[in-house]
């Protein structure tokens, strides 16, 4: 009996050797290759560090609403579309990406940063520097020292004086109910809905203020959405310092597109500004610069403003709530992307046609230049000509580019190029 057992323990003992041989051969990387050549392929995957992303700088950055997205790889940038997956150039302001939510259908998406790497990693050193004497430090740590932030976390409200020196146009002229306004519909917190800080975490003031300081523009999407009617890109979310929203194509493309195209675009580019002047909600929204670059259209023909950074807004309801002298307070929030010396535009120096002027000025004379016969060409040049030189009077402004909506509007075409107001172009003189 006992040898039997002994037997028994033997063969024991050989089938727990045979069993660790052939896990140690699966666990070679050579063994493997050599006990089975044909194994089929596997695809590459990247894994996303967080210095590109920027979470290695949170709480100092935008938010994290969509980072599972980028790490389940259901955003992908168009590198990722070759054999090769591969991170793009990190100086690069922004990108553009593919986005899915079933990984079936996939849509395009622009990935932007608040500014560029370099500019992001100055504003680092200068916080560091200025709050702690330390060439490097963590920016949480050191922001959290400061006498702004400590007043936010103190607060249950969004008040004016929150925001005073802020280097952004949105925050130029603040009012109560536009602060509001931003705390109620911040996205990247699950229970927003209250104009009070209440369901805000230290984490989220942090991130909210730091939005607010660097460039507002992921702001302007959340609170004012393009499903309401808007004319911004949809906000999708964020990962550290990048903002992924829908993607537009830059207006700069289409300067040398045909000239039905030129001409919609054109009358969408007036209409966009007007609604900017005038709209249900009361507020008055300008630019303080403008470029190739601040508009982008949609795949279906549709004119969006694709970069808000540069729009302010002025609340014709409330007015501004700030008091004299309390533009000019600084702070390291005021300096992140501005030099500090830089004065302060007055809100009572905003004129109400400045937005058309800059684009009679910057923009419709590239995308209208040459593009018809005389005597329309000579007609539309000297009507830009009349706005651009029209600063000082409104109502010349006003009349030229009513002028030149008329004459632009039976040069443009209805067909599918327009799907944005296409078939019903073909019905209606509405559209």
């Amino acid at each position: 009996m006992g040898h039997w057992i002994c037997r028994l323990c033997s063969r024991v003992a050989d089938s727990w050797q045979l069993l660790l041989v052939v896990l140690a051969l699966s666990c070679s990387p050579a063994a493997a290759v050599t006990a089975s050549p044909s194994a089929p392929h596997v695809k590459p995957s990247y894994s996303f560090g967080r210095t590109f992303l920027g979470l290695d700088k949170c709480n100092a950055c935008i938010g994290t609403s969509i980072c599972k997205k980028f790490f389940k790889e259901e955003i992908r940038f168009d590198t990722w579309l070759s054999s090769r997956l591969k991170l793009p150039p990190s100086y690069l302001l922004s990108y553009s990406g593919n986005y899915t939510d079933d990984a079936q259908s996939w849509r395009l998406v622009d990935i932007t940063r608040l500014t560029t790497k370099y500019q992001h990693d100055q504003a680092d050193k200068r916080i560091c520097t200025s709050l702690l004497k330390t060439k490097t430090c963590s920016l949480e740590r050191a922001l959290r020292r400061t006498h702004r932030f400590q007043k936010w976390l103190r607060a249950k409200r969004l008040t004016p004086d929150l925001v005073q020196g802020l280097s952004s146009p949105m925050l130029r002229c603040p009012s109560q109910r536009l602060l509001d306004r931003i705390v109620r519909r911040y996205a990247e917190v699950p229970d927003a809905g209250s104009i009070y800080m209440d369901h805000l975490t230290d984490r989220d003031k942090l991130r909210l203020l730091y939005t607010l300081s660097v460039n507002s523009h992921p702001i302007l999407l959340q609170i004012f959405p393009d499903v309401e009617g808007w004319p911004f890109p949809r906000y999708l979310g964020s990962c550290g310092r990048l903002v992924v929203s829908a993607s537009t194509q830059p207006l700069r493309d289409f300067f040398g597109a045909a000239p039905e195209v030129a001409a919609d675009l054109a009358l969408q580019l007036l209409a966009v500004l007007r609604s900017m002047g005038t709209n249900d909600l009361n507020y008055f929204f300008y630019f303080t610069h403008v470029d190739a670059g601040t508009f982008g259209v949609f795949s279906n023909g549709h004119l969006f403003i694709r970069d808000a950074s540069t729009l302010g807004i002025i609340d014709k309801e409330e007015g501004s709530q700030l008091i004299d002298g309390q533009q000019e307070y600084k702070d390291i929030f005021s300096c992140l992307t501005v030099d500090c010396q830089s004065a302060f535009v007055s809100c009572n120096s905003i004129r109400e046609k400045q937005s058309l002027v800059m684009v009679c000025q910057e923009l419709l004379p590239k995308l209208l230049k040459g593009k018809f016969l005389q005597p329309v060409q000579e007609k539309i040049d000297s009507f830009l000509q009349h706005c651009a030189d029209g600063l000082a009077d409104d109502q010349g402004v006003n009349e030229a580019l009513a002028k030149l909506a008329e004459l632009l509007k039976p040069l443009r075409s209805c067909d599918s190029r327009f799907a944005y107001r296409y078939p019903d172009c073909k019905y209606s003189d509405k559209y």
